[in-house]
């Protein structure tokens, strides 16, 4: 990882070390140091704050000639780790178990264009989430991407999670508010909202995220950019964070990343920090982003360590991505999934696509009952969503009664049940439910 970059300031250093400290030879070695940093992706803005900070180092010293090459390098790396201290740090974990206690989800929203790993880092941050005990909920307000419902639905399948989703074309935020419904009334600890991969560039998708934004207030944005995109993925930062103001950025890809100057130039121009890095295809493999390892694979010797077991294949629905795993844990055994069934109803704007998880089975007053049966009861006795856990036992208990008494078509019976039903039911309707029944 990070070779080529590695291989810039180790030269960079050797070559002031082997020349007098005179204002013309530092004045060279700094030009080919910034063509080196531009071949790695560092921005521009970047390679002026080190070639500034490194002239006004070594012009006018008295050091001895084999102290150059030494002084350099610390310099750089000083001025390195100055940039990831400004940006601070966010401890996600930490932070949900804060929200987590006054009752309210966790809510956080993923960001990036097509093509970039952004729908796959998500399985994987819900999975390391699985892994700290918080329960999970998944968004799919990707409502744009062909496949890119399907893609999501079968990391929950894997991954054992729910996901709330609406037909294609929909609007995403209604599907982000829906997840967040969900959420509160199963008290699930954390939600996570995959949006559509949209170009810096489109003013119209970028206003979608400002909508979502606005509609659910997500605790924490992430913006997952491909390492191996270099300039054009901190273009992309840049961009990104002047719509959205996002918190932080994960980098898919890093292990076959051989630039490495995504990491620092993202952290100059958004100031904000690096959270994780993707280091392969497994739900595993994502990496807290440590300054300190990351300074050292720059400036010091790392070693690489190899998997033991072949990489899981990535998901693949629009773009392909394939990369080498290099930075990999010894893999451990894996239980595979119950078989799940996601239900989808496409004639209504609200389409219900649940995975359950085995805490939930014993409290859903649903469990047996198809939705069909529950769409049609409500659609024939006019009956709103429920909005608490009394409510769904209730309706429940009818349809299940109504079931029993042979489903009876619309009649003298049902219009006067129908009316017994509507005095008891005062409260408004709804038109759209976390359920996928109701009128449209």
């Amino acid at each position: 990882m990070f070779d080529k970059l590695r291989n810039a300031f180790s030269s960079a250093a050797k070559s002031f070390g082997q020349k007098e400290l005179k204002e013309k030879d530092i004045d060279e070695v700094l030009f080919e140091l910034e063509v080196a940093l531009m071949e790695s992706d560092v921005a521009i803005e970047v390679i002026d704050s080190l070639k500034s900070d490194l002239k006004q180092k070594l012009i006018g010293t008295t050091v001895e000639k084999e102290q150059v090459a030494n002084i350099v390098k610390q310099t750089l790396r000083q001025n390195i780790s100055n940039l990831f201290d400004a940006a601070g740090k966010i401890d996600i974990l930490t932070n949900i178990r804060k929200k987590k206690e006054t009752g309210e989800p966790y809510i956080i929203l993923f960001l990036g264009i097509n093509g970039t790993g952004k729908t796959t880092t998500l399985a994987k941050v819900a999975h390391l989430l699985q892994q700290n005990k918080f329960s999970v909920v998944i968004a799919a307000a990707d409502t744009y991407r062909a496949g890119a419902i399907e893609q999501l639905s079968e990391h929950a399948k894997r991954l054992n999670l729910k996901i709330i989703a609406q037909n294609y074309g929909s609007d995403p935020a209604a599907v982000a508010r829906d997840a967040v419904l969900y959420a509160k009334s199963h008290k699930i600890d954390c939600i996570l909202i995959d949006t559509a991969g949209r170009m810096q560039t489109s003013k119209n998708l970028m206003d979608q995220i400002a909508k979502i934004t606005k509609v659910v207030n997500p605790d924490l944005k992430l913006f997952v950019g491909d390492s191996l995109a270099g300039n054009d993925t901190v273009n992309q930062a840049r961009e990104f964070h002047q719509y959205t103001k996002f918190d932080g950025a994960i980098l898919a890809k890093s292990d076959a990343d051989a630039r490495g100057g995504a990491a620092i130039s993202i952290v100059k121009v958004t100031s904000t920090p690096i959270l994780y890095l993707g280091v392969g295809q497994e739900y595993k493999d994502l990496k807290i982003f440590d300054k300190e390892l990351f300074l050292e694979s720059l400036f010091g010797e790392t070693q690489e360590i190899t998997s033991t077991q072949p990489a899981q294949p990535e998901i693949k629905m629009a773009q392909s991505q394939q990369v080498s795993s290099k930075l990999v844990e010894k893999t451990e055994p894996k239980t595979p999934p119950p078989e799940i069934k996601i239900e989808t109803k496409t004639e209504s704007k609200l389409v219900k696509q649940e995975i359950p998880q085995k805490k939930d089975e014993d409290s859903d007053p649903f469990v047996g009952l198809e939705t069909k049966d529950i769409q049609k009861y409500s659609k024939l006795f006019d009956i709103p969503p429920p909005e608490n856990d009394k409510e769904a036992v209730e309706l429940a208990t009818k349809i299940k009664k109504w079931i029993s008494q042979g489903r009876p078509k619309a009649g003298e019976e049902q219009v006067e049940e129908k009316q017994t039903l509507q005095q008891e039911d005062t409260k408004p309707k709804k038109k759209r439910s976390l359920f996928g029944w109701g009128s449209k």
